[in-house]
């Protein structure tokens, strides 16, 4: 990124050095401890200013989404190898001076500073000489001299996958996952229009557009804390990607209709498809913790499910043999289409992955489809910007299921694919996203 794309970030805390130090923990612990940004983030001190917390936040996914390129940018300053936090904090550093709307003096003395919180007293010479060398150089390595995968931030065999999935769109695409996403808000029908949720927004001064593909959506101009929008702790309103949105209007479940949700957490679809009509859901997760929050999410927005832990593909432990109407099969995946709003993604994820995900994808189809009544809708989605997660999926689960049509879905967003229809990042500002609706032939 050059210094005319500077990011904007929080000022309050240019000259923090405990914003330096905690961003290069949570560094550290996705690319040393493979553990989600999410979680790391999780453990902010409690008593952490806001300011300071999104100082922290925009470090850390700015260092995960540039990772490449600010280690090609270190790589010639380093006479050996540094231990991981080390490295993690001259990331850091080296992303205020390349990439931060920051003084850099203060983002050299703060970076220099948080090296004693880190128990690295000793390196502190030595981050604040390359730190200085490279503020003086003054010169970012040209990007189109890097290799590919450098220049656009991505572990090279996830390049390779993308270009072989999305023909010429590939350089868009790893462009788009680099981006920083936008706030998408849904309206809950049950208690509000999309257009006086936007009025009772404009009332508190709060710019927001409709998006013209998904009746319930809108957009923010800019991001806002939960807790400052007005009618989010009723339940009138709730964040949730706009292309996260579409599952519910393509389940389409009437009233009176037996649906399962089977990978429900963190609720928000639940929610968007208690919110559409009067149906008896059982909403599924094998994530006892995650759980909790799909519930806090149904009283929230004023509705109430069945809620089970359980493994959705193990349907002997947790169906009691009453047919579904509708399912809903938001398939654990990869997460390549939401990179832009979780960066640790690229590094979190490994080429075996994706081969393991379809096949989990694939036995969770074959399972649940026993649950399906005839004559019943079964829509299948994931975050995946991956046809192996995608289209080759229901091609593949197709061919082998006698009873199985697709439903051709008739929109006007994303791409047609053989079967069902993707999104890319950015596309209508949306995550990126496979959907693909299959219906039982009926008795």
């Amino acid at each position: 990124m050059s210094k005319s794309q500077r990011r904007d970030t929080p000022p309050a805390s240019a000259e923090g050095a405990a914003s330096r130090a905690w961003a290069t923990r949570c560094v550290s612990a996705v690319m040393n401890d493979r553990r989600s940004l999410d979680a790391a983030l999780a453990e902010l001190p409690a008593d952490m200013s806001g300011a300071d917390r999104a100082l922290v936040s925009a470090l850390a996914y700015g260092v995960l989404r540039d990772y490449r390129r600010l280690e090609a940018l270190l790589a010639p300053k380093l006479s050996r190898k540094p231990q991981p936090l080390l490295r993690a904090l001259l990331l850091v550093g080296l992303l205020q001076l390349e990439a931060m709307r920051i003084p850099p003096h203060a983002a050299v003395h703060a970076t220099v500073s948080a090296a004693a919180m880190l128990k690295l007293g000793k390196a502190r010479g030595m981050v604040n000489a390359i730190l200085r060398g490279h503020q003086r150089d003054a010169a970012a390595a040209d990007s189109s001299e890097l290799a590919v995968g450098v220049r656009y931030g991505y572990p090279d065999w996830v390049v390779r996958m993308i270009e072989a999935d999305w023909g010429s769109l590939w350089p868009a695409v790893l462009a788009a996952g680099n981006r920083p996403a936008p706030m998408h808000l849904r309206a809950n029908a049950r208690q509000c229009s999309r257009h006086t949720a936007m009025q009772r927004l404009a009332e508190a001064g709060i710019a927001s557009q409709a998006v013209r593909v998904c009746d319930s959506a809108l957009t923010l101009d800019s991001a806002i804390s939960a807790r400052d929008l007005p009618g989010f702790a009723s339940g009138e309103i709730s964040i949730q990607d706009a292309g996260a949105q579409l599952a519910a209007g393509l389940v389409a479940a009437q009233a009176g209709d037996h649906v399962l949700d089977a990978c429900a957490a963190p609720g928000n679809k639940s929610a968007h498809l208690l919110e559409r009509a009067d149906i008896d859901l059982l909403a599924l997760d094998i994530d006892a913790t995650r759980l909790e929050t799909l519930n806090e999410t149904l009283q929230r927005v004023g509705t109430t499910a069945r809620v089970q832990v359980a493994d959705a593909g193990d349907i002997e432990h947790w169906w009691d043999g009453r047919a579904f109407d509708r399912i809903l099969l938001d398939a654990p995946c990869s997460g390549t289409g939401v990179i832009r709003r979780h960066p640790d993604i690229k590094w979190l994820r490994r080429p075996d992955d994706i081969a393991a995900a379809a096949k989990r994808q694939n036995a969770l189809l074959d399972g649940l489809w026993r649950t399906l009544a005839p004559g019943g809708r079964l829509v299948y989605a994931t975050c995946s910007i991956l046809r192996a997660e995608g289209v080759d999926v229901i091609d593949a689960f197709l061919a082998r299921t006698d009873d199985a049509r697709e439903q051709v879905i008739d929109a006007h967003w994303g791409f047609a694919e053989r079967y069902g229809r993707r999104i890319a990042p950015g596309m209508h500002g949306f995550d990126g996203f496979y959907y693909a609706v299959i219906e039982r032939d009926a008795a």
